[in-house]
């Protein structure tokens, strides 16, 4: 009962490990530039189209091979292989969510104050507020106009581009900030970024601000009361990088759970045919609770299924219900990392270690397991002989010690269809932190796993 080290399969094949590092390296390209979920549907509808899946909204009729996608609201995405046995038998399904942890600029953010212009923001996730002061920043999203015109906004990644941050406290005056705790010691309140200092000539009142305002016309074309339809993201600027001397591992912003999100799209796109129809789905809202209309809880994904079998056939409720009662599904989202800096807080035999491939979390939730899935053992056994007979590596583990804290996943939302559920995915450093590490090598096991787990099962 010991986890092996994945790495061992790899040193000894410079085929294989080359194959792993170009994986990895399309991988850091994916999160490079899909730093909100708007962009990484964006970065999915490329890829699927790119391998022949078309747009649901084309078909009028649906067969087995069909490679079909759905789109909702530019922040969900799922795709299909239409499988030979019927949709009612149930779907081999992974599932991810592509929202990250970062800070949301307010729909009225923009303000002056002794010189500089500011935007207000809000915190969005679970996140130590003290990691986002003095990084470079960027800002990714939307500013829809009265005229339903629709401006990308992409500010602080192209190496051209200005970058953006949060000031802090200097040291040489911080006695008395340094006497609060961690979770106080930045307020989310002063979580406002700094965007600009040179007034407009002619300008006496809030002149920073008006420049700015003039520059966002100029360049944007927009107005600030614009501000109130926009959708704009903070996040760490910057490209994902290879960690350590040795490259075995990726530095990089939202690994969780984009690096669960990339690896099962690419594990369904790589897929041929299917026994059972596969399906990958990405969604939101993870972060705060799956709600809204484009988190796990929303009725959307239902839907599609429920569009699919009337495509196929002929439509039932009946045949909705018994599709999703059958479905068998990995929730693909990250696992705690074990960080031999902080050992005290995670139980050393049943912890997630990079580099030993895929993490399965039977129950996630936290404390007395308040809110999780707790996977049946039958089916885990299933899993279990698939992955060994592919020889993948995998482990498992649970979120920390018991009552040290926990956390949950869209896992027990999707069990709450009568369909089998578990955690799967790759264990992180820094989770939730500006920047997170994974290994190459749980990178590749993950999409090796995934890919087994809709063709083998």
């Amino acid at each position: 009962m010991y986890n092996k080290n994945a790495w061992k399969k790899y040193t000894k094949c410079e085929e294989k490990m080359n194959e792993l590092f170009a994986f990895c390296d399309e991988y850091k390209d994916f999160i490079s530039f899909g730093k909100t979920e708007r962009l990484c549907v964006n970065e999915a509808i490329q890829k699927a189209q790119a391998l022949g899946f078309k747009d649901l909204k084309e078909f009028d009729k649906i067969k087995a091979g069909d490679k079909v996608y759905a789109t909702n609201k530019g922040k969900n995405f799922a795709c299909f292989i239409i499988g030979k046995k019927a949709v009612e038998e149930g779907l081999r399904v992974l599932g991810a969510h592509i929202d990250s942890p970062r800070l949301d600029v307010k729909q009225n953010p923009l303000y002056e104050k002794q010189g500089f212009a500011l935007l207000d923001t809000h915190y969005y996730g679970g996140i130590k507020k003290y990691q986002w002061v003095t990084i470079p920043l960027a800002i990714h999203g939307v500013v829809v106009k009265k005229n339903s015109e629709v401006l990308n906004i992409s500010i602080g990644e192209d190496e051209k581009d200005p970058v953006l941050g949060i000031s802090d406290l200097l040291i040489h005056l911080s006695q008395d900030q340094l006497k609060k705790d961690a979770a106080t010691v930045i307020l989310g309140e002063d979580l406002d970024l700094t965007i600009a200092s040179i007034p407009l000539d002619g300008q006496e009142k809030d002149a920073v601000k008006q420049n700015v305002l003039k520059l966002i016309k100029e360049k944007y074309d927009f107005e600030e009361e614009d501000f109130l339809s926009a959708e704009l993201e903070v996040v760490p600027a910057g490209k994902a990088r290879d960690y350590g001397l040795d490259r075995s591992m990726v530095a990089g912003y939202g690994h969780d759970d984009r690096v669960c999100a990339f690896t099962s799209l690419k594990a369904l796109l790589d897929t041929k045919e299917a026994e059972y129809t596969a399906c990958c789905v990405l969604v939101d809202k993870e972060e705060i609770g799956s709600v809204g209309a484009t988190g796990a809880h929303s009725v959307w994904f239902e839907n599609v299924i429920a569009e699919i079998i009337d495509k196929v056939g002929t439509y039932s409720d009946l045949k909705l219900r018994k599709a999703l009662e059958n479905t068998k599904m990995l929730s693909s989202d990250v696992s705690a990392g074990f960080d031999p800096l902080y050992a005290q807080v995670n139980d050393p035999k049943n912890s997630a270690y990079l580099g030993n491939g895929i993490t399965f979390n039977k129950y996630t939730g936290s404390r007395g397991k308040s809110g999780c899935n707790d996977a049946m053992p039958e089916y885990i056994a299933e899993i279990r002989n698939v992955l060994d007979n592919e020889e993948i590596n995998y482990q498992t583990a649970e979120l920390g010690r018991v009552d040290q804290g926990g956390g949950g996943t869209i896992a027990y939302i999707l069990g709450n269809y009568n369909m089998n559920v578990i955690d799967a995915g790759i264990p992180v450093l820094n989770m939730h932190a500006p920047m997170e590490i994974v290994s190459k090598v749980d990178i590749y096991e993950a999409y090796l796993a995934y890919k087994a787990f809709i063709t083998k099962l």
